[in-house]
């Protein structure tokens, strides 16, 4: 696929779930494809549609959670000319785009509650209505969509429809997180590092050093084969000599000795979210309070100051204090050696 994130991997697990998007494939039941960001649910989705007889038809993609929720349901169905604020003329909905071919819901997790009724209409009988009209239009949609909600317990709680679930759920292909895929990294790292290096026009691919690449190996991979990318090309890039391997790789853009220091939160945000900074203490083994409260506040000076270096002035802001409270909660507790 000419994609910019290319659809590979040599993993068993990843193989696995490509074996079981390619036996779905001609089938003309929906599919849920549930997986983390960036593990690659619009590539099964496209791979789903590819791969079936409606490959030369559309495969029309929406995001489910990039409208507000008053749009949705236009944006799905279409409106008629004069169905709400601002419909100067009639349209047509992804349904209608997609007729004959593959609908690509992505975010299923966020759809209002209406426009899951709604959908579920169009799952069970094929019929959809547009927004201000009374005639339903017949449309021949296969529906894929994804997510990495838990929609069963959503349904559960009541905020995902356990019936339109139901219609939805007659394959669910769940995509491994990018740490669990044996093999897989290097691969990948492999390819969009040389890919990069082509751009940049290198004579050659110098590879990365044995401990950047055990790093990225042993990288947990919050965002997955997105994140690899990034940080592969941003390695790449930043490097000035083709003739050694790669050996600096940053995993956190936004690390940096001079990141801003966020403003102190309101009182109230401070009273009503309990300190993370500094551990609970054992209610039960309190026997006096004083010195409890005296101890308790001395460990959330000395791991602010810690934090920031020892620098008294950005310790009092982080703490919501004045320059002169703080030094004198420092005095009260003996920590004015340390600075």
């Amino acid at each position: 696929m000419d994609r910019d994130v290319q659809f590979m991997g040599q993993s068993s697990a990843f193989l696995d779930a490509v074996e079981r998007a390619s036996r779905a494939a001609p089938m003309r039941r929906p599919v849920l494809v549930i997986g983390e960001r960036g593990t690659g649910k619009e590539l099964i989705a496209e791979r789903l549609h590819r791969l079936s007889a409606r490959w030369s038809e559309p495969l029309v993609t929406m995001n489910c959670a990039a409208l507000p929720e008053t749009l949705i349901e236009a944006e799905l169905f279409g409106h008629e000319a004069g169905a709400f604020t601002g419909a100067t003329r009639a349209r047509s909905g992804r349904f209608e785009e997609a007729d004959k071919g593959t609908l690509f819901l992505d975010e299923l997790g966020t759809l209002s509650m209406g426009a899951q009724e709604r959908l579920l209409r169009a799952v069970e009988y094929g019929e959809i209505t547009r927004i201000g009209s009374s005639k339903p239009l017949r449309v021949d949609v296969r529906i894929v969509a994804a997510t990495n909600e838990d929609l069963p317990k959503m349904a559960e709680q009541g905020r995902f429809r356990p019936d339109l679930l139901d219609r939805l759920s007659f394959e669910v292909i769940t995509l491994p997180p990018l740490r669990v895929r044996e093999g897989d990294v290097a691969v990948l790292a492999d390819y969009f590092g040389r890919r990069m290096a082509a751009e940049l026009q290198w004579d050659a691919w110098p590879g990365f050093s044995p401990p950047t690449q055990r790093a990225l190996e042993e990288y947990q991979w919050p965002g997955n084969v997105r994140e690899l990318r990034n940080v592969v090309e941003r390695a790449v890039y930043r490097w000035d000599d083709w003739t050694n391997p790669i050996a600096s790789v940053q995993f956190d853009p936004f690390e940096s000795a001079w990141k801003p220091i966020s403003p102190p939160r309101a009182v109230e945000e401070q009273i009503a979210t309990p300190a993370h900074s500094a551990p609970t203490p054992d209610l039960d083994g309190v026997t006096d309070l004083r010195s409890a409260v005296e101890a308790h506040e001395r460990a959330i000076v000395e791991h602010h100051l810690a934090r920031n270096r020892y620098n008294q002035r950005q310790t009092a802001k982080a703490l919501g204090l004045s320059y002169d409270q703080l030094r004198h909660c420092m005095k009260k507790h003996g920590l004015m050696e340390r600075v």
